[in-house]
């Protein structure tokens, strides 16, 4: 089907980007009725995999700039998920804790995460999905590499 196209079915960002989308929509859909979107489930899991980080190793961890991650994180803060403190040394920026409430959301949550993998991972075998995962983080440091030069 694709070898023999020449259009935008044959770029990798074209196919990426869509691949996105569609499963970002499948994973808002689902957790939808946890009244959170995917952009906050990310930076809330970060949070949860390691407490008092500052806003701009949030927005590193999970590729989203400071405004964005500013907008999630008083977001989440507003629904009571987390909560910030300032900064020690530096009183300017502020380190970011779960709160109980949020804890206990990524923990009610991730499974939902896991099940879509899980379904992803029926239409390929689990050594496809290793080269992809490979591929793509290959991709992805290249393209850093690349926006860094430029």
């Amino acid at each position: 089907m694709l070898a023999n196209s020449n259009g935008l079915e044959r770029s990798v960002g074209f196919v990426m980007g869509v691949t996105y989308r569609k499963l970002s929509n499948l994973l808002q859909h689902r957790l939808k009725e946890y009244e959170i979107t995917p952009e906050q489930w990310s930076i809330l899991y970060q949070i949860d995999r390691a407490e008092g980080l500052i806003q701009k190793e949030l927005a590193e961890r999970t590729s989203k700039d400071k405004p964005t991650t500013t907008r999630i994180l008083d977001q989440l803060e507003g629904k009571g998920l987390v909560y910030k403190r300032a900064g020690e040394k530096d009183r300017r920026s502020f380190l970011v804790f779960i709160t109980e409430k949020g804890r206990s959301l990524i923990q009610e949550t991730t499974p939902v995460e896991h099940g879509i993998i899980d379904e992803m991972k029926q239409c390929m075998t689990e050594e496809e999905y290793d080269t992809l995962l490979e591929l793509l983080l290959r991709i992805s440091s290249y393209v850093s590499e690349r926006t860094e030069k430029e």
